[in-house]
């Protein structure tokens, strides 16, 4: 049993589809089947029963689930290795790319991103920001090596590391509108007016909660993907803009920003592929990120003990 053999049968796993599987290794669906099938006359048990014409899902046999269980632990005892034997003094150099919801936690990965630049100058990072789709999408075709969402992503396909620091919800208005003089905004002041909302999958629902009614009893005259773009309807009149306090920047713009009341917070997560193979500098940055959060974690929890 190889170390390769394991990793593509994670990854028909993670996709649960051999096409779509194959797609993301880079290899054809023939030489994938190839791979599983030898691998399941090796141990003469069947681990995959195969979809129809009509679905191509697979799906694990009691075998197959049991070595799922033991090929990510195998994988992730090879990777531990790796790290001990080559994470030395030696030269990481490389790109880190990122994909990215707006959002102010972007700021954390910058954080990180700066301290690691001291002992490792030689690491490119790139961000590309979109909504949640666009970051999965993203990830799945190997073009980014970690994204930033505020959606909870497959399990099955993904890890998640939440982070704890949320961004508050509120409105984004015109100096002179009706709603300027008020210092929160409740869902009762924004039922008649005419709203301009993100139209990432999921956010909406969390606002319909909110608000306490379906979306389609709103009045939404617009929908935006970039905070900026949203900033320039409401600049032209177009309606009430709901987005997080921290994307926003009112100074000298005729524009101004209100929360909500009840506070409303959306918390982040970094997220990546299961079973997924990075590049030492990606490794180096993920592994400084997790870091970075833990040692948060724990100031938070002891100024909250402290008080």
């Amino acid at each position: 049993m190889e170390l390769r053999t394991l990793y593509y049968f994670l990854a028909v796993v993670r996709e649960q589809s051999i096409s779509a599987a194959a797609a993301s290794l880079h290899i054809s669906q023939p030489a994938l089947s190839t791979q599983l099938k030898a691998l399941e006359e090796s141990l003469g048990k069947q681990l995959l029963i195969r979809g129809t014409k009509g679905s191509r899902k697979v799906i694990l046999t009691e075998e197959g689930m049991i070595l799922r269980h033991r090929a990510e632990e195998i994988l992730s005892l090879v990777r531990k290795t790796e790290e001990e034997i080559t994470c030395s003094n030696e030269t990481v150099a490389g790109d880190v790319v990122i994909g990215a919801a707006e959002t102010d936690s972007v700021r954390l990965l910058a954080r990180v991103a700066k301290d690691l630049q001291k002992q490792y100058p030689d690491i490119r990072y790139h961000i590309s920001s979109g909504n949640a789709e666009h970051v999965l999408e993203y990830l799945d075709k190997g073009l980014i090596d970690l994204g930033l969402l505020f959606r909870s992503p497959d399990p099955r396909k993904y890890e998640c590391l939440p982070l704890s620091d949320g961004d508050i919800w509120g409105v984004l208005m015109r100096s002179d509108a009706p709603l300027a003089q008020k210092k929160t905004i409740c869902p009762k002041d924004l039922r008649e007016q005419p709203l301009i909302i993100s139209h990432q999958k999921g956010e909406d629902q969390l606002l319909a909660q909110w608000m306490g009614c379906e979306m389609a009893e709103l009045n939404v005259t617009a929908t935006y993907n970039l905070v900026f773009n949203a900033s320039l309807l409401v600049e032209e009149g177009l309606g009430y803009a709901l987005c997080f306090d921290r994307l926003v920047h009112t100074t000298d713009t005729g524009l101004c920003f209100r929360p909500f009341s009840p506070v409303l917070k959306s918390y982040g997560c970094i997220v990546w592929k299961k079973y997924q193979t990075f590049s030492k500098a990606a490794d180096l940055f993920l592994r400084s990120v997790q870091k970075t959060i833990a040692a948060e974690a724990t100031g938070s929890s002891q100024s909250l003990a402290d008080e």
